[in-house]
Protein backbone atom coordinates (compact mmCIF):
# COMPACT_ATOMS: atom_id res chain seq x y z
CA UNK A 1 0.00 0.00 0.00
CA UNK A 2 1.60 3.28 -1.05
CA UNK A 3 2.09 6.03 1.49
CA UNK A 4 0.95 9.55 0.69
CA UNK A 5 3.71 12.09 0.49
CA UNK A 6 1.57 14.38 2.67
CA UNK A 7 1.12 11.86 5.47
CA UNK A 8 3.95 13.35 7.52
CA UNK A 9 2.25 16.74 7.42
CA UNK A 10 -0.90 15.20 8.87
CA UNK A 11 1.12 13.49 11.59
CA UNK A 12 2.88 16.70 12.58
CA UNK A 13 -0.43 18.58 12.43
CA UNK A 14 -1.87 16.16 14.97
CA UNK A 15 1.11 16.88 17.21
CA UNK A 16 0.46 20.64 16.90
CA UNK A 17 -3.22 20.25 17.73
CA UNK A 18 -2.59 17.90 20.67
CA UNK A 19 0.01 20.15 22.27
CA UNK A 20 -2.14 23.20 21.67
CA UNK A 21 -5.05 21.52 23.49
CA UNK A 22 -2.70 20.59 26.34
CA UNK A 23 -1.52 24.22 26.53
CA UNK A 24 -5.13 25.40 26.58
CA UNK A 25 -5.85 22.99 29.44
CA UNK A 26 -2.83 24.30 31.35
CA UNK A 27 -3.98 27.88 30.80
CA UNK A 28 -7.44 26.93 32.07
CA UNK A 29 -5.87 25.49 35.22
CA UNK A 30 -3.79 28.61 35.85
CA UNK A 31 -6.78 30.88 35.28
CA UNK A 32 -8.82 28.95 37.89
CA UNK A 33 -6.06 28.49 40.45
CA UNK A 34 -8.13 30.44 43.02
CA UNK A 35 -11.61 29.34 41.93
CA UNK A 36 -13.43 27.60 44.83
CA UNK A 37 -14.07 23.93 44.11
CA UNK A 38 -12.02 23.83 40.91
CA UNK A 39 -10.24 20.57 40.12
CA UNK A 40 -7.15 20.76 37.97
CA UNK A 41 -7.44 19.09 34.58
CA UNK A 42 -5.03 17.08 32.50
CA UNK A 43 -4.94 16.31 28.78
CA UNK A 44 -4.53 12.57 28.15
CA UNK A 45 -2.35 11.79 25.16
CA UNK A 46 -2.66 8.58 23.18
CA UNK A 47 -1.05 7.27 20.01
CA UNK A 48 -3.21 7.15 16.90
CA UNK A 49 -3.89 3.80 15.26
CA UNK A 50 -0.86 2.71 13.25
CA UNK A 51 -0.96 2.31 9.48
CA UNK A 52 -0.26 -1.27 8.44
CA UNK A 53 2.16 -1.58 5.49
CA UNK A 54 3.14 -4.58 3.35
CA UNK A 55 6.82 -5.41 3.05
CA UNK A 56 8.68 -4.13 0.01
CA UNK A 57 9.52 -7.68 -1.00
CA UNK A 58 5.83 -8.37 -1.42
CA UNK A 59 5.84 -11.29 0.98
CA UNK A 60 2.63 -11.98 2.78
CA UNK A 61 2.24 -11.29 6.46
CA UNK A 62 1.48 -8.45 8.77
CA UNK A 63 4.19 -6.26 7.41
CA UNK A 64 5.36 -3.05 9.07
CA UNK A 65 3.30 -0.57 11.06
CA UNK A 66 3.75 3.15 10.62
CA UNK A 67 2.71 5.51 13.39
CA UNK A 68 0.22 8.22 12.46
CA UNK A 69 0.72 10.67 15.32
CA UNK A 70 -0.95 11.58 18.60
CA UNK A 71 -4.47 12.32 19.74
CA UNK A 72 -5.96 13.84 22.88
CA UNK A 73 -8.12 11.03 24.23
CA UNK A 74 -9.79 13.26 26.80
CA UNK A 75 -9.43 15.96 29.43
CA UNK A 76 -9.27 14.25 32.82
CA UNK A 77 -10.45 15.88 36.03
CA UNK A 78 -7.99 15.14 38.87
CA UNK A 79 -10.01 14.31 41.98
CA UNK A 80 -9.99 11.77 44.82
CA UNK A 81 -13.51 10.56 45.71
CA UNK A 82 -12.32 9.05 49.00
CA UNK A 83 -10.99 12.43 50.18
CA UNK A 84 -14.32 13.97 49.15
CA UNK A 85 -16.13 11.53 51.43
CA UNK A 86 -13.76 12.29 54.31
CA UNK A 87 -14.11 16.03 53.81
CA UNK A 88 -17.91 15.96 53.73
CA UNK A 89 -18.19 13.80 56.83
CA UNK A 90 -15.83 16.04 58.80
CA UNK A 91 -17.41 19.21 57.41
CA UNK A 92 -20.79 18.02 58.70
CA UNK A 93 -19.34 17.69 62.21
CA UNK A 94 -17.74 21.13 61.90
CA UNK A 95 -21.10 22.62 60.91
CA UNK A 96 -22.63 21.13 64.06
CA UNK A 97 -19.81 22.35 66.31
CA UNK A 98 -19.77 25.86 64.80
CA UNK A 99 -23.52 26.35 65.20
CA UNK A 100 -23.41 25.16 68.81
CA UNK A 101 -20.44 27.35 69.68
CA UNK A 102 -22.03 30.48 68.23
CA UNK A 103 -25.31 29.88 70.04
CA UNK A 104 -23.68 28.96 73.35
CA UNK A 105 -21.50 32.04 73.21
CA UNK A 106 -24.71 34.07 72.98
CA UNK A 107 -26.03 32.18 76.01
CA UNK A 108 -22.87 33.07 77.92
CA UNK A 109 -23.21 36.72 76.91
CA UNK A 110 -26.82 36.69 78.12
CA UNK A 111 -25.68 35.99 81.67
CA UNK A 112 -22.95 38.61 81.44
CA UNK A 113 -20.88 37.00 84.18
CA UNK A 114 -18.69 38.05 85.78
CA UNK A 115 -19.62 41.74 85.71
CA UNK A 116 -20.87 44.48 88.00
CA UNK A 117 -24.28 44.33 86.34
CA UNK A 118 -24.69 40.53 86.41
CA UNK A 119 -27.17 38.72 88.62
CA UNK A 120 -24.41 37.46 90.91
CA UNK A 121 -23.22 40.99 91.68
CA UNK A 122 -26.79 42.27 92.05
CA UNK A 123 -27.61 39.46 94.49
CA UNK A 124 -24.66 40.60 96.60
CA UNK A 125 -25.95 44.17 96.60
CA UNK A 126 -29.45 42.95 97.44
CA UNK A 127 -28.12 41.18 100.55
CA UNK A 128 -26.04 44.28 101.34
CA UNK A 129 -29.20 46.39 101.26
CA UNK A 130 -30.85 44.13 103.85
CA UNK A 131 -27.70 44.29 106.00
CA UNK A 132 -27.86 48.09 105.81
CA UNK A 133 -31.52 47.96 106.86
CA UNK A 134 -30.60 45.74 109.80
CA UNK A 135 -28.12 48.43 110.85
CA UNK A 136 -30.75 51.18 110.57
CA UNK A 137 -34.16 49.55 111.15
CA UNK A 138 -35.95 52.74 112.21
CA UNK A 139 -39.23 53.14 110.37
CA UNK A 140 -39.01 55.60 107.50
CA UNK A 141 -35.26 55.14 107.05
CA UNK A 142 -33.70 55.48 103.62
CA UNK A 143 -32.48 51.90 104.00
CA UNK A 144 -36.01 50.62 103.22
CA UNK A 145 -36.10 52.62 100.00
CA UNK A 146 -32.67 51.23 99.08
CA UNK A 147 -33.95 47.67 99.61
CA UNK A 148 -36.88 48.26 97.24
CA UNK A 149 -34.71 49.89 94.59
CA UNK A 150 -32.14 47.10 94.73
CA UNK A 151 -34.87 44.44 94.58
CA UNK A 152 -36.37 46.06 91.47
CA UNK A 153 -32.94 46.17 89.82
CA UNK A 154 -32.37 42.49 90.62
CA UNK A 155 -35.81 41.51 89.29
CA UNK A 156 -35.10 43.45 86.08
CA UNK A 157 -31.83 41.55 85.63
CA UNK A 158 -33.63 38.21 85.98
CA UNK A 159 -36.20 39.29 83.39
CA UNK A 160 -33.50 40.49 80.97
CA UNK A 161 -31.50 37.26 81.12
CA UNK A 162 -34.70 35.20 80.72
CA UNK A 163 -35.65 37.21 77.61
CA UNK A 164 -32.18 36.90 76.11
CA UNK A 165 -32.10 33.12 76.59
CA UNK A 166 -35.52 32.87 74.97
CA UNK A 167 -34.22 34.99 72.09
CA UNK A 168 -31.19 32.71 71.57
CA UNK A 169 -33.49 29.70 71.06
CA UNK A 170 -35.76 31.75 68.77
CA UNK A 171 -32.77 32.86 66.71
CA UNK A 172 -31.68 29.25 66.26
CA UNK A 173 -35.17 28.33 65.04
CA UNK A 174 -35.20 31.38 62.78
CA UNK A 175 -31.87 30.44 61.25
CA UNK A 176 -33.09 26.89 60.65
CA UNK A 177 -36.25 28.19 58.97
CA UNK A 178 -34.21 30.60 56.85
CA UNK A 179 -31.88 27.86 55.57
CA UNK A 180 -34.61 25.31 54.91
CA UNK A 181 -37.43 27.63 53.82
CA UNK A 182 -38.44 28.80 50.34
CA UNK A 183 -35.52 30.49 48.54
CA UNK A 184 -33.26 29.30 51.37
CA UNK A 185 -29.85 27.74 50.83
CA UNK A 186 -31.14 24.17 50.57
CA UNK A 187 -33.86 25.10 48.10
CA UNK A 188 -31.52 27.14 45.88
CA UNK A 189 -28.75 24.55 45.90
CA UNK A 190 -31.18 21.69 45.22
CA UNK A 191 -32.57 23.50 42.19
CA UNK A 192 -29.10 24.15 40.84
CA UNK A 193 -28.04 20.55 41.46
CA UNK A 194 -31.07 19.30 39.54
CA UNK A 195 -30.23 21.59 36.62
CA UNK A 196 -26.59 20.52 36.67
CA UNK A 197 -27.68 16.89 36.64
CA UNK A 198 -29.69 17.43 33.48
CA UNK A 199 -26.93 19.37 31.73
CA UNK A 200 -24.20 16.89 32.68
CA UNK A 201 -26.29 13.88 31.66
CA UNK A 202 -26.95 15.44 28.26
CA UNK A 203 -23.25 16.21 27.77
CA UNK A 204 -22.26 12.66 28.70
CA UNK A 205 -24.85 11.27 26.31
CA UNK A 206 -23.25 13.09 23.37
CA UNK A 207 -19.77 11.97 24.39
CA UNK A 208 -18.56 15.05 26.26
CA UNK A 209 -17.00 15.28 29.71
CA UNK A 210 -18.23 18.49 31.38
CA UNK A 211 -15.50 18.80 34.01
CA UNK A 212 -16.31 22.36 35.09
CA UNK A 213 -19.99 21.52 35.62
CA UNK A 214 -18.99 18.51 37.71
CA UNK A 215 -16.76 20.77 39.82
CA UNK A 216 -19.69 23.09 40.45
CA UNK A 217 -21.89 20.14 41.42
CA UNK A 218 -19.29 18.84 43.86
CA UNK A 219 -18.91 22.31 45.37
CA UNK A 220 -22.65 22.50 46.06
CA UNK A 221 -22.57 19.05 47.64
CA UNK A 222 -19.65 20.19 49.82
CA UNK A 223 -21.76 23.13 50.99
CA UNK A 224 -24.71 20.87 51.74
CA UNK A 225 -22.43 18.61 53.81
CA UNK A 226 -21.99 21.42 56.35
CA UNK A 227 -25.75 21.52 56.92
CA UNK A 228 -26.47 17.80 57.34
CA UNK A 229 -25.42 14.30 56.35
CA UNK A 230 -24.93 13.91 52.59
CA UNK A 231 -24.71 10.74 50.52
CA UNK A 232 -24.12 10.75 46.75
CA UNK A 233 -24.99 7.90 44.35
CA UNK A 234 -23.98 7.87 40.68
CA UNK A 235 -27.01 6.72 38.67
CA UNK A 236 -24.88 5.85 35.63
CA UNK A 237 -25.62 8.57 33.06
CA UNK A 238 -23.46 11.27 34.59
CA UNK A 239 -26.17 12.47 36.98
CA UNK A 240 -26.25 11.71 40.70
CA UNK A 241 -28.82 11.11 43.42
CA UNK A 242 -28.23 13.10 46.61
CA UNK A 243 -29.48 11.95 50.00
CA UNK A 244 -29.58 14.85 52.45
CA UNK A 245 -30.47 14.73 56.11
CA UNK A 246 -32.01 11.27 55.79
CA UNK A 247 -34.26 12.15 52.83
CA UNK A 248 -33.79 12.13 49.05
CA UNK A 249 -33.14 15.71 48.04
CA UNK A 250 -32.00 15.38 44.41
CA UNK A 251 -33.16 12.52 42.20
CA UNK A 252 -33.03 12.56 38.38
CA UNK A 253 -36.13 10.37 38.38
CA UNK A 254 -38.18 12.85 40.43
CA UNK A 255 -40.35 15.54 38.88
CA UNK A 256 -38.13 18.56 38.42
CA UNK A 257 -35.13 16.55 39.56
CA UNK A 258 -35.44 17.45 43.25
CA UNK A 259 -37.89 17.31 46.16
CA UNK A 260 -38.02 20.10 48.72
CA UNK A 261 -39.19 20.99 51.34
CA UNK A 262 -39.13 17.81 53.40
CA UNK A 263 -38.83 16.92 57.07
CA UNK A 264 -35.24 15.89 57.76
CA UNK A 265 -34.79 12.75 59.83
CA UNK A 266 -31.08 13.17 60.53
CA UNK A 267 -30.02 15.46 63.37
CA UNK A 268 -26.47 15.93 62.13
CA UNK A 269 -24.64 18.98 60.88
CA UNK A 270 -25.55 22.61 61.30
CA UNK A 271 -29.27 22.03 60.82
CA UNK A 272 -29.29 19.28 63.44
CA UNK A 273 -27.53 21.58 65.89
CA UNK A 274 -29.99 24.42 65.20
CA UNK A 275 -32.95 22.12 65.76
CA UNK A 276 -31.47 20.98 69.06
CA UNK A 277 -30.65 24.54 70.14
CA UNK A 278 -34.21 25.65 69.42
CA UNK A 279 -35.88 22.72 71.20
CA UNK A 280 -37.29 22.94 74.77
CA UNK A 281 -34.55 20.53 75.87
CA UNK A 282 -31.82 22.53 74.14
CA UNK A 283 -29.13 24.34 76.15
CA UNK A 284 -30.64 27.85 75.95
CA UNK A 285 -34.07 26.88 77.26
CA UNK A 286 -32.63 24.35 79.71
CA UNK A 287 -30.47 27.07 81.24
CA UNK A 288 -33.50 29.36 81.26
CA UNK A 289 -35.46 26.75 83.23
CA UNK A 290 -32.65 26.53 85.76
CA UNK A 291 -32.65 30.33 86.03
CA UNK A 292 -36.37 30.08 86.81
CA UNK A 293 -35.46 27.69 89.66
CA UNK A 294 -33.12 30.32 91.13
CA UNK A 295 -35.83 32.99 90.84
CA UNK A 296 -38.43 30.72 92.48
CA UNK A 297 -36.05 29.95 95.37
CA UNK A 298 -35.36 33.66 95.87
CA UNK A 299 -39.07 34.53 95.93
CA UNK A 300 -39.99 31.68 98.27
CA UNK A 301 -37.23 32.26 100.85
CA UNK A 302 -37.46 36.05 101.02
CA UNK A 303 -41.29 35.99 101.18
CA UNK A 304 -41.28 33.34 103.91
CA UNK A 305 -39.02 35.44 106.14
CA UNK A 306 -40.76 38.72 105.31
CA UNK A 307 -44.25 37.35 106.07
CA UNK A 308 -43.29 35.54 109.28
CA UNK A 309 -43.95 38.41 111.70
CA UNK A 310 -47.30 39.19 110.11
CA UNK A 311 -45.91 41.20 107.25
CA UNK A 312 -46.72 41.07 103.54
CA UNK A 313 -45.08 39.30 100.62
CA UNK A 314 -41.96 41.06 99.44
CA UNK A 315 -42.03 39.56 95.94
CA UNK A 316 -45.21 38.76 94.02
CA UNK A 317 -45.93 35.14 95.07
CA UNK A 318 -47.06 34.22 91.54
CA UNK A 319 -43.83 35.50 89.99
CA UNK A 320 -41.88 32.29 90.43
CA UNK A 321 -40.13 32.40 87.04
CA UNK A 322 -37.36 34.72 86.01
CA UNK A 323 -39.56 36.58 83.51
CA UNK A 324 -42.35 37.18 86.07
CA UNK A 325 -40.43 38.02 89.20
CA UNK A 326 -41.53 41.39 90.59
CA UNK A 327 -41.53 43.38 93.83
CA UNK A 328 -44.91 44.04 95.47
CA UNK A 329 -43.66 45.51 98.76
CA UNK A 330 -43.11 49.25 99.16
CA UNK A 331 -40.80 51.24 101.37
CA UNK A 332 -43.69 51.64 103.78
CA UNK A 333 -44.40 47.89 104.01
CA UNK A 334 -40.82 46.61 104.22
CA UNK A 335 -40.42 44.69 107.50
CA UNK A 336 -37.14 44.94 109.42
CA UNK A 337 -38.15 43.23 112.68
CA UNK A 338 -40.60 40.67 114.00
CA UNK A 339 -42.36 43.33 116.17
CA UNK A 340 -43.16 46.99 115.79
CA UNK A 341 -40.57 47.88 118.43
CA UNK A 342 -38.06 50.44 117.23
CA UNK A 343 -34.70 48.90 116.68
CA UNK A 344 -35.91 45.39 115.95
CA UNK A 345 -33.96 43.99 112.97
CA UNK A 346 -34.22 40.21 113.17
CA UNK A 347 -36.14 39.88 109.85
CA UNK A 348 -33.66 42.05 107.98
CA UNK A 349 -30.79 40.07 109.49
CA UNK A 350 -32.40 36.74 108.55
CA UNK A 351 -32.86 37.81 104.94
CA UNK A 352 -29.32 39.20 104.79
CA UNK A 353 -28.02 35.86 106.05
CA UNK A 354 -29.42 34.17 102.92
CA UNK A 355 -26.23 35.38 101.31
CA UNK A 356 -24.08 32.43 100.11
CA UNK A 357 -27.02 30.09 100.67
CA UNK A 358 -28.82 27.89 98.16
CA UNK A 359 -29.81 30.86 95.97
CA UNK A 360 -26.22 32.00 95.36
CA UNK A 361 -24.88 28.46 95.16
CA UNK A 362 -27.45 27.35 92.60
CA UNK A 363 -26.86 30.43 90.46
CA UNK A 364 -23.07 30.12 90.67
CA UNK A 365 -23.29 26.46 89.66
CA UNK A 366 -25.47 27.47 86.70
CA UNK A 367 -22.98 30.09 85.52
CA UNK A 368 -20.07 27.68 85.98
CA UNK A 369 -21.82 25.05 83.88
CA UNK A 370 -22.56 27.57 81.14
CA UNK A 371 -18.89 28.50 81.01
CA UNK A 372 -17.86 24.85 80.97
CA UNK A 373 -20.27 24.00 78.15
CA UNK A 374 -19.03 26.94 76.08
CA UNK A 375 -15.40 25.93 76.58
CA UNK A 376 -16.14 22.35 75.53
CA UNK A 377 -18.02 23.56 72.45
CA UNK A 378 -15.20 25.93 71.48
CA UNK A 379 -12.65 23.16 71.92
CA UNK A 380 -14.74 20.77 69.80
CA UNK A 381 -15.07 23.39 67.08
CA UNK A 382 -11.31 24.02 67.06
CA UNK A 383 -10.61 20.29 66.76
CA UNK A 384 -13.11 19.86 63.91
CA UNK A 385 -11.76 22.93 62.12
CA UNK A 386 -8.27 21.48 62.33
CA UNK A 387 -9.48 18.16 60.90
CA UNK A 388 -11.34 19.87 58.06
CA UNK A 389 -8.30 22.01 57.23
CA UNK A 390 -6.04 18.95 57.27
CA UNK A 391 -8.29 16.93 54.96
CA UNK A 392 -8.83 19.91 52.68
CA UNK A 393 -5.05 20.39 52.43
CA UNK A 394 -4.73 16.76 51.37
CA UNK A 395 -7.54 17.19 48.90
CA UNK A 396 -5.97 20.34 47.46
CA UNK A 397 -2.67 18.51 47.08
CA UNK A 398 -4.51 16.19 44.66
CA UNK A 399 -7.01 18.46 42.90
CA UNK A 400 -5.60 21.91 43.54
CA UNK A 401 -3.65 23.88 40.96
CA UNK A 402 0.08 24.24 41.58
CA UNK A 403 1.43 27.28 39.66
CA UNK A 404 4.94 25.79 39.62
CA UNK A 405 3.72 22.49 38.19
CA UNK A 406 1.58 24.25 35.59
CA UNK A 407 4.52 26.40 34.52
CA UNK A 408 6.58 23.24 34.05
CA UNK A 409 3.79 21.71 31.98
CA UNK A 410 3.49 24.89 29.96
CA UNK A 411 7.17 24.73 29.00
CA UNK A 412 6.90 21.01 28.24
CA UNK A 413 3.92 21.43 25.92
CA UNK A 414 5.45 24.51 24.34
CA UNK A 415 8.54 22.50 23.44
CA UNK A 416 6.35 19.72 22.03
CA UNK A 417 4.43 22.26 19.96
CA UNK A 418 7.66 23.79 18.67
CA UNK A 419 9.03 20.36 17.76
CA UNK A 420 5.86 19.47 15.85
CA UNK A 421 6.01 22.80 14.04
CA UNK A 422 9.64 22.18 13.14
CA UNK A 423 8.73 18.75 11.82
CA UNK A 424 6.04 20.28 9.66
CA UNK A 425 8.48 22.89 8.31
CA UNK A 426 11.03 20.21 7.46
CA UNK A 427 8.42 18.11 5.67
CA UNK A 428 7.26 21.19 3.82
CA UNK A 429 10.80 21.83 2.61
CA UNK A 430 11.10 18.20 1.47
CA UNK A 431 7.83 18.41 -0.45
CA UNK A 432 8.95 21.66 -2.01
CA UNK A 433 12.06 19.93 -3.29
CA UNK A 434 10.03 16.99 -4.53
CA UNK A 435 7.40 19.02 -6.34
CA UNK A 436 9.29 21.99 -7.65
CA UNK A 437 12.78 20.63 -8.33
CA UNK A 438 12.35 17.01 -9.39
CA UNK A 439 13.43 16.59 -13.03
CA UNK A 440 15.39 19.80 -13.34
CA UNK A 441 18.84 19.33 -14.90
CA UNK A 442 21.94 20.57 -13.21
CA UNK A 443 20.65 20.51 -9.68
Amino acid sequence: MPISSFMGLQTSLRGLIAHQQALNTTGHNVANANTPGFSRQEAIFGAMSALRLPTNSGTTGLGAQLGTGVDVLGIRRIRDSFLDLQFRGTNMQLGDASARTQSLEQVELSFGEPSSSGINALLGRFWDAWSALASAPEEGSAARTAVIEMANTLAGAFQTVHAQLTRVAAQAQGKYDEITGPAGDVDIWAQELAQLNRTIAHAVTVGQVPNDLMDRRDLLIDRLSELSQVSVTDVGDGSVRVEFGGVTLVDPAAAGGYTWPQTLTSRDGKLGALRDLASPTGPALSFRDRLDTVAADLVARVNALHRAPGGVDFFAPAGTTADRISVVATAATVVAGSTADRGRNDVANAIAQLRNGSINRTYSALVSEVGSVVRRASSAEAIQQSLVDNIDDRRQSVQGVSPDEEMTNMIRFQRGYQASARTMSTLDEMLDTLINRTGRVGL
